[in-house]
Parts: structure tokens; C-alpha cells; sequence
């Protein structure tokens, strides 16, 4: 894509960051009922575009303009920055193993790109980042308008435990911009990310998401596709017992988004 029409985007995807921020924000303390129930201590983003005009609603709006790391949920923008840079040919290409026993079993054994969005395969992603480089991250970070856009850290992934940080409502306004195709790059890399991230689909609707978790934080973000148009959400909470608060993430999504009717219920 040349730099023209990379600078066009780049253009829509700020403007449109803009007018996220321009809606009127609805609080919801009545979810803080959610959060009690499973013991946990966050903020979860909504917009919901499926009628107009959008509504923008958040449970703690201190907390939702926090920055923090996007651990695996950086796993959606790095796969665009991938494909991109023609590190991915398709969805089919295989990442070899190397061997290193990790802490879960679905990340020891080779990869493609549709298996380490599923399975977050950090070390799929710390190839991506070295052979991306440190500067050019910056300049996909920049273009797109991602969180504080630092690609820097003492560490192989920057987006866990470096010091590349990002809001829930800077993560709502980056997957709106993906819903619409409107980042930076070809469109059929976009479909292709979005493809990958699905979680869970009805008749009516299609959940895609992506989870995240750096030990002391975890996130769920993405949007359900209605007819009537997507709901889009970002939580993140904290993880105190780390690997027993995990379940909590999409717990706590489900419910909220069951009680605007943006979910089906169980």
C-alpha cells in the first residue's frame, strides 16, 4: 500500500478515535453487581451501534481512560503489523515449534496464524517483533494510533511486560476502526484478523474476541455483529490470583452483555 493511502487512513483512524471521544458516556453502576459477583476489581467499555444514536457506556470511567499493558490482546494489531510486513503469507503458513517446553500445552507444538490468536502462542509473536524491529513497530503503532505507541522495554514482548500501554476505551475505538476496515492496511488482511479471532457464533450474531493477561491484569476485548449492527466491549480487571481469575474475564463480559441483550444468554 503506498504511503498516500497509508496517510489517508491514518488520517481516518484518528478522526474517527475522535469522535469516540465526542459521545456522551452513559455510567453504569448497576454492573459494579457483575464485578461483586465474581469478587473483581475492574472497568468494561460498551458501545453499542445497533441503533442510533451509538451509546457509550462504561462501569468506572477513571479506571476505562487508564493505561495498561494490552498483554495477548496486542495479539489483533500485531497480526495486521505481520501480514503487513509479509511475515505471514496466509492464514496456512506454519510456525515451527522450537522446543521450549511452556507453561501451556497448546503453545508446544507448531503454529499457524488462526492457532496462536486461539491459543495466545506468545512466542509466535516475539518472532514477529524481532523481525518487525523496534522502529518500525513504532511506525505501525504510530500510524494506527495505539494506545501510548512505545514499542520499548527491556523484554521480547513489549505489550506484556515493556512499556507499551493502552486505555478499554482506546482498545473500543481501535476495534471499531477494524470492524469497518478503516486501519491502515489491506482490507483483506483485516478480514483475514477478524476471521481468526471468532470465538463463538449463532443464527444472528458473531462474537469475536481476543483475551489478554500480563499477571496482574486481564483483558477481554472485541464485539458481537448483530444485523443491527456490532456491540463493541473492552474489560480489564485485575488478577490478584492470577491463573484462578482468568475465568473471570469472560465471565463478567457475558453478563454484561447478556443484560443489554447483546449476548444470548446460556
Amino acid at each position: 500500500m503506498n504511503l498516500s493511502v497509508l496517510s489517508l487512513l491514518a488520517l481516518i483512524v484518528f478522526s474517527s478515535s475522535e469522535a469516540l471521544a465526542q459521545l456522551n458516556t452513559e455510567q453504569r453502576p448497576d454492573w459494579q453487581a457483575i464485578f461483586d459477583q465474581y469478587d473483581a476489581k475492574g472497568t468494561i467499555v460498551i458501545l453499542d451501534e445497533r441503533n442510533a444514536p451509538s451509546q457509550l457506556m462504561v462501569l468506572d470511567e477513571a479506571r476505562s481512560q487508564q493505561r495498561l499493558p494490552p498483554a495477548s490482546t496486542f495479539k489483533i494489531p500485531h497480526a495486521l503489523f505481520a501480514l503487513d510486513a509479509g511475515l505471514v503469507k496466509d492464514e496456512f503458513q506454519i510456525f515451527p515449534w522450537d522446543g521450549v517446553k511452556r507453561t501451556f500445552a497448546d503453545h508446544n507444538r507448531d503454529q499457524d496464524l488462526r492457532s496462536s490468536m486461539r491459543y495466545s502462542a506468545v512466542w509466535v509473536y516475539e518472532l514477529f517483533a524481532k523481525q518487525i524491529g523496534q522502529d518500525k513497530a513504532r511506525d505501525y503503532l504510530s500510524m494506527i494510533h495505539y494506545g501510548n505507541a512505545d514499542p520499548t522495554g527491556d523484554t521480547s514482548a513489549y505489550w506484556i511486560d515493556g512499556n507499551l500501554h493502552i486505555t478499554a476505551q482506546e482498545q473500543v475505538g481501535f476495534l471499531k476502526k477494524l470492524y469497518l476496515n478503516q486501519l491502515p492496511f489491506d482490507e483483506a488482511d483485516q478480514r483475514l484478523v477478524k476471521d481468526i479471532m471468532i470465538n463463538e457464533a449463532g443464527r444472528e450474531w458473531i462474537l469475536r474476541a481476543k483475551t489478554g493477561w500480563e499477571g496482574d491484569i486481564g483483558w477481554w476485548v472485541g464485539w458481537v455483529e448483530w444485523p443491527t449492527g456490532p456491540v463493541f466491549f473492552a474489560l480489564n480487571i485485575d488478577t490478584p490470583n492470577r491463573l484462578e481469575d482468568l475465568h473471570k474475564r469472560e465471565a463478567i463480559t457475558r453478563k454484561v452483555l447478556q443484560s443489554i441483550n447483546a449476548l444470548p444468554t446460556d
